[in-house]
């Protein structure tokens, strides 16, 4: 494997005090570097004539990298470490979202508007008429992030706690990126019943839900469900994001090579919430030949006990994942670091598109197969063609919240990988430029906009 590239998931602040003469400074930044870590921020805190206390920032690429690099910076005989912080942690400490009055109240007549009596005025209204409760409360603009802690990031099933830092999170990007007031909701329970009726019974505060890191096949289920029983929006971002921006690449990448979607062959290795919606995604889309592994090869017919979505995309074929690349024109990897070699990637045919979007580490590391294809991309912001999921779902439900959608339709998710694709000015367009950057601030106004047009031409829109 190459080593990765530092970056600041795995961050330090060193806090050092050294002898205050020429060559120190050098010294520590020498031993920083040949431990492999990325040197940020220098700042000098103290400085008498015999000592000065400095603040160093440095990026590693893993812990245990960064573990390297203090036992280092410890061994150096004049060197005193005076703290040392992880910055992803501090970042965390406290939670990073907050909730607070959109009103001050400085007077005992905004006390009685804003509570009671006054507010009593509007219960009433709400009870005559439902749909005002999209006017008059926060309704038209919050979404419920709403998991089970099953499938945390590429972590497993790490259960409801575990999984409040992602949700917050992703509460962040709702707000940062498209004004949108979201909340997490983390589930202590992972059963599909439960998951339904819980979401069901807090739906009334909500404009939208996002299902979140909820795990296959229970997650097709729950969306399924949600989407029957409530009337409102209800989208799985690890299904519907990852394929929407997924599509929106493919359909650069293939301009590039001057190829059809219709006409190439797919590898998709990868089969639970993201593989199966890229797959159907795609289909909606036009591909014609798609072949879909997992961790024993290609789903064929011929294997049993496949569970509904398997079936969906079982083919007569069969044979390991080496095996499906034999002239596939195109590589989707939504699996787990590793599976995938520079030999299976040089047995493609002319002109590859490698997506291999697994994280933190991809199926293949682009350093190993850089000369052999035609496009690259993965899910790390620290590569060219970055396929994030932020790219898709603030604009969705921006739109989907402004037209009052009672739901999200196949449509709009073709209309949004359309528009995130033509965001990439055809003179721009290249094999390192195939996705708009996700501080592109076009991107959710371009993505909300074709997703009310989606809805209204597929009679979702209520507004």
């Amino acid at each position: 494997m190459v080593e990765l590239t530092p970056n600041s998931s795995f961050s330090l602040t060193i806090r050092l005090q050294l002898p205050n003469r020429a060559g120190m400074l050098a010294s520590v930044t020498s031993t920083i570097a040949n431990c492999g870590g990325n040197l940020g921020q220098i700042s000098l805190i103290e400085q008498t004539r015999k000592i000065s206390l400095r603040e160093i920032t440095v990026d590693a690429s893993s812990s245990e990298q960064a573990e390297r690099v203090v036992e280092a910076l410890k061994a150096l005989p004049e060197a005193k470490i005076i703290r040392i912080s992880d910055r992803t942690f501090d970042l965390h400490r406290g939670g990073k979202i907050h909730i607070r009055s959109r009103l001050p109240l400085h007077s005992q007549s905004e006390l009685a508007m804003a509570y009671t009596p006054g507010v009593g005025r509007i219960c009433k209204v709400i009870a005559e008429n439902p749909e005002e409760v999209f006017s008059l409360t926060i309704k038209s603009n919050t979404v419920a992030i709403v998991t089970d802690g099953s499938a945390v990031l590429g972590l497993g099933n790490l259960g409801a706690e575990a999984s409040l830092p992602v949700m917050e999170g992703k509460a962040m990007l709702f707000h940062e990126f498209a004004g949108i007031d979201a909340f997490p909701i983390c589930l202590a329970s992972q059963d599909s019943d439960s998951i339904v009726e819980a979401v069901k019974n807090i739906a009334p505060v909500f404009g939208g839900v996002n299902l979140e890191d909820i795990s296959a096949p229970r997650c097709f289920e729950v969306e399924r469900r949600l989407r029957e029983e409530t009337n409102i929006p209800v989208f799985h971002d690890d299904q519907h994001g990852t394929a929407i921006v997924t599509l929106a690449a493919l359909y650069n990448a293939l301009k590039l090579v001057k190829k059809s979607l219709e006409e190439v062959r797919i590898i998709i290795n990868g089969a639970g919430a993201a593989g199966v919606a890229i797959a159907r995604l795609l289909r909606q889309a036009g591909a014609g030949a798609i072949l879909m592994c997992d961790s024993q090869g290609i789903i064929s017919t011929s294997r049993a006990h496949l569970s509904e979505q398997k079936q969906e995309f079982a083919v007569q074929a069969s044979g390991s994942l080496a095996d499906a690349f034999q002239g596939a024109d195109i590589f989707l990897g939504v699996s787990v670091p590793g599976v995938v070699s520079p030999e299976m990637v040089r047995s493609m045919a002319k002109e590859p598109i490698v997506l291999a979007m697994a994280n933190p580490i991809p199926e293949i590391q682009p350093e190993l197969v850089d000369e052999d294809v035609a496009v690259m991309a993965t899910g790390r912001s620290d590569y060219p063609n970055q396929i994030n999921n932020v790219l898709a779902f603030p604009g969705v439900f921006r739109g989907a919240l402004d037209c009052r959608a009672s739901a999200i339709t196949t449509n709009m998710y073709l209309e949004a990988a359309s528009v995130i694709a033509s965001l990439v000015n055809p003179t721009h367009l290249e094999r390192e430029n195939i996705i708009p950057s996700v501080f592109d601030e076009r991107v959710v106004t371009a993505v909300a906009a074709a997703v009310q047009q989606a809805a209204r031409q597929d009679g979702v829109a209520r507004e």
